[in-house]
C-alpha cells in the first residue's frame, strides 16, 4: 500500500501538482435486522480503493479508483491533475491550505470484543429474544431490532511528508416497538431513534445497552402512549432527556459551526448558517450555563478518530464558552481564511469521495444537576424523551422538534404521559433559556450514524455528548 501511495504522489508532483494527498481505504461492514420474529435483513459489505486530491496552481482536482495497481495509481493521480487544470479555467478563488502538515502516526480504536468475532447466530438470537418480548405486549403490531458493525483500515499520505495508518471500528444497536389501536400509531425506540445508537467500540457497546432487558419497557411505553393525553399548547418549562439534547446540538449547533456552510461553499441538505464570521467571539449563543466543545478524542464517541482525512491530528476545540460563541469546525483551507489552523474536521464517507467538514463529537459540557433534582426543582413543565421529528430552517435558526414521549411535571414530580409532544424555538434564544444541565453521571456520547451532506451525498457518523437539560419559557404544542 505504501508503494501505491508513493507512486500516486510522485506522479502528481511530476504532472505539476504543488500539493497532493492520497487516501487508501479498506471498508467492511455487517448488519442484521429482525422484524416481527423473522430475520428481515442480513448484509455484508466490503470495498477497497483509493482517492487522490491535488492542488495545481491554486485549484483542486480529485480522482479515485478501485484498481489497486501501481499503474492505476499513476493514472489516477494524472487524472486528478487534469481535473485541477480544468478547474483553473473557471478562475475561482485559489486554494490556500496554510502551513504544511507533515504528521506521521498510527491509531486504532480501543475495544474489548471484536464485533466481527461474535457469531451471526448470537447476534440473531439477541434480536429475536428482544423481538419476542416486545411482541407479547398488547397493541404491538411491529417489533424490530438491528445490530451493526464496521471496520475501516485507512492510509493517508501527502507530498508534505505525512504518512498515517488507522484502524477504526464502530458498533451499534437498536430496537423499536410500534403500537396501534383505533387508528392511533405510537412508536418507542431504544437506545435512540434514527435506527440505532452507535459508537467507536467493540461488541461491549451492544452488551452495555442490554436490548433484552429493555425490550418489555420499550413496548409497554409504546402501548401506553395510545391512551395518553395530547399536549396542550403553552409556554412552559421543558426538560429534555440527554438523547434529545444531543439531537438539538446536532441540528442547531453542529451544522451551523461547519465553516464551509458559513463561507457559502456548502449549502446542500442542511443549508447555510446564521453563525457568520462577524459573530465569532461576540454572539451570546446561550446562557452562561452553556459550554460546548468539538472533541474528536473522546473514547467511544462516534466522531472519534486519530487523524482526519487531511492528516490533521484529532483534537478538542472550544465552541461555546459560558454562552459565548468562540469556535468553528474547520478544514485546512477554511481555517486559513480566518488566519487559523485546521482543528481536524475533514472526513470523507469513502475512498471515492472528497473530504468535507463534518462534525466530530460536538458536545455540551456537563453541569452539576441530577435529573431527579432538576425535576424536583421544576414547579410546572414537561419532560420530553427521544426524538421523533425535526424541522429547522436553512440558516439553522428557527426550529420545531417532536419527541416520542412526554411526561407532565407538577410541583416537582413526574405526572401523566403526554403523546406527540413538540416544542419550537429560535436557536440563541432557546439556548439562552437553559438554566440547568445534568452532571457527568448523566452525560452520554450519543451516536448519529446518518448525517447527510454534499453532492453526491455523503453520510457521516457523528457524536454528541449530552446530559438532560432544562429550558425556561419554551413554546410547546401546536399553536392555533
Amino acid at each position: 500500500m505504501r508503494d501505491l501511495a508513493m507512486r500516486a504522489l510522485d506522479t502528481a508532483k511530476l504532472r505539476g501538482a504543488g500539493y497532493a494527498d492520497v487516501r487508501i481505504v479498506r471498508f467492511k461492514s455487517e448488519s442484521v435486522a429482525v422484524r416481527n420474529k423473522n430475520v428481515e435483513a442480513l448484509a455484508s459489505d466490503e470495498s477497497l480503493g483509493f482517492g487522490v486530491r491535488v492542488i495545481v496552481n491554486g485549484y483542486w482536482g480529485f480522482a479515485a479508483s478501485h484498481r489497486m495497481t501501481l499503474d492505476e495509481a499513476a493514472a489516477t493521480a494524472a487524472e486528478a491533475v487534469r481535473v485541477a487544470k480544468a478547474s483553473a479555467t473557471v478562475r475561482g478563488t485559489r486554494a490556500d491550505i496554510g502551513p504544511p502538515q507533515s504528521v506521521s502516526g498510527v491509531y486504532r480504536t480501543a475495544m474489548h470484543i471484536d464485533p466481527f468475532a461474535v457469531s451471526l447466530d448470537d447476534k440473531i438470537a439477541l434480536l429475536l429474544d428482544a423481538n419476542e418480548t416486545m411482541s407479547r405486549v398488547p397493541n404491538i403490531i411491529a417489533a424490530e431490532g438491528n445490530v451493526y458493525c464496521q471496520r475501516e483500515d485507512k492510509i493517508f499520505a501527502s507530498t508534505e511528508g505525512a504518512y498515517i495508518e488507522q484502524e477504526l471500528y464502530e458498533t451499534g444497536c437498536g430496537i423499536e416497538a410500534t403500537a396501534v389501536d383505533e387508528g392511533e400509531v405510537q412508536n418507542r425506540t431504544y437506545p435512540n431513534s434514527v435506527g440505532r445508537h452507535q459508537g467507536t467500540e467493540g461488541w461491549e457497546f451492544v452488551e452495555r445497552y442490554d436490548l433484552r432487558g429493555n425490550a418489555a419497557r420499550v413496548a409497554e411505553e409504546a402501548s401506553a402512549l395510545l391512551r395518553a393525553k395530547m399536549m396542550q399548547p403553552a409556554t412552559t418549562t421543558v426538560i429534555l432527556d440527554a438523547s434529545q439534547v444531543a439531537l438539538q446540538i446536532h441540528e442547531s449547533c453542529g451544522h451551523p459551526i461547519e465553516l464551509d456552510r458559513v463561507l457559502g461553499t456548502e449549502a446542500a441538505f442542511a443549508g447555510m448558517s446564521f453563525l457568520t464570521t462577524d459573530k465569532l467571539g461576540s454572539l451570546m449563543y446561550g446562557s452562561p450555563h452553556v459550554n460546548m466543545t468539538a472533541d474528536a478524542t473522546i473514547p467511544g464517541g462516534l466522531g472519534s478518530f486519530g487523524f482526519d482525512d487531511e492528516g490533521v491530528p484529532a483534537q478538542s476545540t472550544p465552541i461555546v464558552r459560558e454562552g459565548l460563541f468562540v469556535g468553528y469546525l474547520m478544514s485546512r483551507e477554511t481555517a486559513a481564511t480566518l488566519g487559523r489552523r485546521s482543528n481536524g474536521a475533514m472526513r470523507a464517507s469513502g475512498w471515492n469521495r472528497i473530504p468535507l467538514i463534518r462534525m466530530t463529537n460536538v458536545s455540551i459540557e456537563p453541569g452539576e444537576w441530577t435529573l431527579e433534582d432538576m425535576i424536583a426543582d421544576t414547579d410546572d413543565g414537561i419532560y420530553m424523551e427521544t426524538n421523533r421529528s425535526w424541522s429547522i430552517d436553512d440558516k439553522r435558526l428557527n426550529f420545531q422538534f417532536g419527541t416520542e414521549i412526554g411526561r407532565e411535571i407538577k410541583k416537582g414530580k413526574l405526572g401523566d404521559l403526554v403523546k406527540n409532544p413538540t416544542y419550537t424555538g429560535i436557536t440563541p434564544r432557546f439556548w439562552g433559556s437553559c438554566d440547568a444541565i445534568g452532571n457527568r453521571a448523566s452525560w452520554t456520547v450519543w451516536g448519529t450514524p446518518n448525517c447527510g451532506k454534499g453532492q453526491p451525498e455523503q453520510v457521516a457518523h457523528t457524536g454528541h455528548g449530552a446530559a438532560p437539560a432544562r429550558f425556561r419559557n419554551v413554546q410547546v404544542g401546536l399553536m392555533k
